[in-house]
């Protein structure tokens, strides 16, 4: 029997299960008046009705309760509307575990992008050598992040997790509790989670995904194109942010960073743990079973209590691992052995750290800790630094920063900043002598704009004694178009520099650097960030294969295209020999967590895709750009920023985001421990504005601005040229520009300006709304001419068809949001109406979680 199309798979194993489980969570009675359920549906037709009539949500909503209710108080308006954000929440939940569950049935677990397919394409060719060769040096590291681009608290992720189980096993009446619990269980969070709280968080997805589909990867490698032979490569790191990077986050503490790594210390030790129970089972034969017992001993010891002293480690580990295998293949007919080498291999991939910790922090204020530390220095007679230090020029000082060594005890410090920036350099020394060097050896620098700001980092970690050399890679983030242009410079500065040069050599003649896409868009726009990135990596390959240094590419991604999101392993694949590519690192984050890697089929399907996007961009195909493209993408990408420059500089942008838009809404949600924006001022300041909030808001908007805004003006340039053909020519060239254009296809299908179509009548915001819209309509006008498709995304069905359902299930969330919205600006105007206020803000507030939670596939 032929397998189905992927789309009728969908429309069989998500859609219709949705429709017959929403049914039944409909009729569940969650509130006294037990009607929620039975008007929400006639609220939905309502709102569906309206726009197409070209209502406002206020209409929308007042036609609703004229029709429906006889007569209701403005109390009971109210409260039907929270109810049926309620509602709404859980549907949108429903439908995530119902997608999570069909996965292995939509997606074809074997098929394009998975390793299997990887090897068989290989044998075909034969490169199942050139493979093998590839795959020893290849690495992937997925980073998390706690940017808060998800609400939901831990008790619903258990939910979802309960929820999709009971679903693979058709158990209605599991199911029918799970949504009785749902509808009974918070999704408010009173209190802003703590970095520590943020951390146990992900470190759920640690224990639950990755610790069993990381290893699966690995073993299919290992047997599967290495036959069984030892491999000298992890293959798969992963990296952890929560309770390290204390950019911006003034909750980050060096007491939190160390209270961290030991959790995720302590956690990957219970596992082994449990593991090692489980073998134990198995291997009752003389010889082993007295090192398992060893183990076992030595892991609950490590696991129950936080010894001061570490005395165990995953070289120990691992020496008395291979004694144990030794004797099983040698004495016992190497029986169940694949399960022992499941577990070695467990061992050294986490090791005894999990994930790496990375400790990140903004070169603006490791500036000023720095001067700080040198004028503590020279007050207390401190020769370290020349009393002449800081009348030195850039270069001098460089000169001097790369010669800095010694053991500064951050007590004598007179500035908070410059202890708490020493002191997490220390934590790092720390947490390497419990976890092992991979624990912690990361120092990421945000906003990196000069030579200088590494060698500052490098300086002060010198001054931190650690001893013969200094185990800790420094990143420099580069983030704006300004400081990606200049990034270049930079490292050739650097690489010049004989210390840092012998520190590099240190550290296997390699160097990562980090390319920031969120603060990219919001600063340069969409075709001007990608491609600023795209030349920044070519440059920086250059410069680093003169050196003969290997740079490693760490890309700060979020969800959306907007920030670097979209189909992420299709772009990798599309880069050319131009680019450095053994490793593909990147940070995820919120939804993207949880819809790409929230359980282990997911996990190992989409690390899969990101390996074979490696293998396939290095191994089988090579998508160079020639020099016409070039141009043409250089002069587009130049159209696109001064058009998105120019919107940006409007004297109603910044306004517009602040009284039309829910961005002052982000900093009151307790959804995250960071604040929404760097800087503590009372005014709106753009460059203080972080990326998620900024992007967040227009996607509240369904306007989607930074996904596209400045595309169709730099496609139209050329359609008035009679030169479209060229850009057509070029899209059916190049991966690299099709995926580009497809990605921001995907926020131009998330746009719905029906919804905000009222403020075109606004007397301050009219004009502004229409120039938003009549970029929208030339960029979705141009790119389906461009592809030569009638719909947006019609060549990802799935896609599509998934991104529909979730509009629809929030369509009237996002109706009750700007309703809300439209009453407070009213509200605002008149006088002692507070407590009316503040009802709206909460039912703005409350309407962001489902409208963000729906877009988990936007990833």
């Amino acid at each position: 029997m032929a397998a189905l199309p992927k789309l009728s798979r969908f429309n069989e194993n998500v859609l219709s299960k949705y429709q017959i489980y929403n049914s039944v969570f409909m009729t569940l009675p969650f509130d006294s008046i037990n009607n929620t359920g039975v008007l929400l549906p006639l609220f939905h037709e309502v709102c569906k009705k309206g726009f197409e009539e070209g209502k406002n949500p206020t209409e929308i909503i007042t036609t609703f309760f004229d029709k429906y209710q006889e007569n209701p108080s403005e109390k009971e308006k109210k409260d039907l509307l929270f109810r049926f954000i309620q509602y709404i929440e859980r549907q949108v939940v429903l439908f995530d575990a119902i997608e999570d569950a069909a996965f292995a049935e939509v997606n074809n677990m074997d098929g394009i992008g998975t390793l299997e397919n990887s090897k068989e394409i290989a044998l075909m060719n034969n490169k199942k050598e050139a493979l093998k060769t590839y795959l020893e040096e290849f690495k992937v590291r997925i980073v998390l992040t706690a940017h808060p681009t998800q609400f939901y608290p831990g008790a619903v992720l258990g939910i979802i997790t309960d929820l999709d189980r009971a679903i693979q096993n058709d158990d209605l009446i599991l199911i029918k509790k799970l949504l009785a619990q749902l509808g009974k269980t918070p999704f408010y969070k009173k209190e802003k989670p703590t970095p520590f709280d943020e951390a146990i968080s992900l470190i759920w997805y640690l224990e639950h995904v990755f610790y069993h589909s990381v290893p699966k990867i690995y073993n299919y490698i290992q047997n599967n194109i290495y036959d069984g032979g030892l491999m000298n490569n992890e293959i798969i790191d992963l990296g952890f942010w929560p309770g390290g990077d204390r950019d911006g986050n003034p909750f980050v503490t060096t007491e939190i960073t160390l209270n961290v790594a030991e959790r995720l210390r302590q956690t990957i030790l219970r596992n082994y743990y449990r593991d090692v129970r489980r073998l134990k089972r198995r291997f009752t034969f003389d010889g082993v079973q007295e090192i398992l017992a060893g183990i076992e001993k030595r892991l609950y010891k490590h696991v129950v209590k936080s010894y001061a002293k570490v005395n165990f480690s995953q070289k120990i580990l691992l020496e008395e691992l291979s004694k144990a295998r030794t004797i099983i293949e040698e004495k016992h007919q190497s029986l169940f052995l694949e399960e022992l080498d499941d577990f070695i291999n467990k061992v050294r991939i986490f090791g005894f750290h999990f994930a790496t910790l990375d400790i990140r922090q903004d070169s603006r204020v490791h500036h000023e800790a720095f001067l700080q530390i040198i004028k503590d220095l020279n007050r207390i007679g401190d020769t370290t630094f020349p009393k002449n230090y800081l009348t030195l020029n850039e270069n001098e000082q460089i000169k001097v920063l790369s010669q800095i060594k010694g053991a500064v005890n951050p007590e004598i410090l007179t500035d908070k900043i410059a202890v708490k920036t020493l002191e997490s350099m220390y934590a790092m020394k720390k947490i390497q002598q419990r976890n092992g060097e991979r624990g912690a050896n990361r120092y990421i620098i945000s906003n990196n704009q000069t030579a200088l700001n590494v060698m500052e980092t490098f300086a002060m970690l010198n001054l931190c004694n650690f001893k013969k050399e200094l185990s800790v890679d420094i990143i420099p983030l580069f983030e704006t178009v300004d400081d990606l242009q200049n990034a270049e410079t930079v490292m050739r500065t650097l690489y010049t520099n004989k210390n840092y040069r012998e520190h590099l050599s240190n550290r296997k003649n390699k160097q990562t650097i980090m390319l920031g896409f969120s603060d990219g868009t919001k600063d340069g726009g969409y075709l001007m960030a990608n491609w600023g990135i795209f030349k920044a990596k070519e440059a920086l390959t250059k410069v680093s294969r003169e050196f003969d240094i290997e740079v490693i590419f760490f890309d700060g991604r979020g969800g959306p295209p907007a920030r670097g999101g979209g189909k992420t392993h299709q772009f990798y694949a599309s880069l050319g020999p131009t680019i450095e590519d053994k490793e593909i690192q990147l940070t995820v984050q919120g939804q993207t967590i949880s819809s790409n890697f929230g359980t282990e089929k997911s996990s190992q399907y989409n690390l899969e895709q990101l390996l074979s996007s490696g293998i396939k961009n290095d191994i089988f195909t090579k998508d160079q750009l020639n020099d016409a493209h070039r141009k043409l993408i250089e002069d587009l990408a130049e159209t696109s920023y001064k058009t998105y420059v120019d919107f940006k500089n409007h004297p109603k942008f910044l306004p517009y985001l602040e009284k039309m838009s829910t961005l002052k809404y982000y900093a009151k949600t307790n959804i995250g421990s960071r604040p929404s924006k760097r800087a503590s001022s009372k005014t709106l300041d753009f460059s203080a504005l972080r990326a998620i909030p900024f992007v967040g808001s227009w996607s509240q908007l369904k306007q989607n601005v930074p996904g596209f805004f400045g595309v169709g003006t730099a496609l139209k340039k050329y359609e008035d040229a009679n030169r479209f053909d060229e850009i057509v020519e070029f899209y059916n060239a190049s991966d690299f520009f099709k995926t580009l254009l497809e990605n921001s296809m995907m926020s131009l299908t998330k746009s719905f300006f029906e919804l905000t179509a009222y403020m075109e009548q606004d007397e301050e915001f009219g004009n502004f709304w229409k120039l938003i819209f009549e970029e929208y309509k030339t960029t979705k006008r141009l790119l389906l001419k461009l592809a030569g498709h009638k719909e947006l995304m019609e060549n990802f069905p799935v896609g599509k068809a998934s991104i529909e359902i979730r509009e629809q299930i929030v369509l009237p969330l996002l109706t009750i949001q700007q309703y809300a919205l439209k009453k407070i600006q009213e509200l605002q105007t008149q006088k002692d109406h507070s407590n009316e206020l503040e009802i709206y803000e909460k039912m703005v507030m409350r309407s962001l979680f489902g409208n963000i939670n729906a877009s988990r596939n936007s990833a």
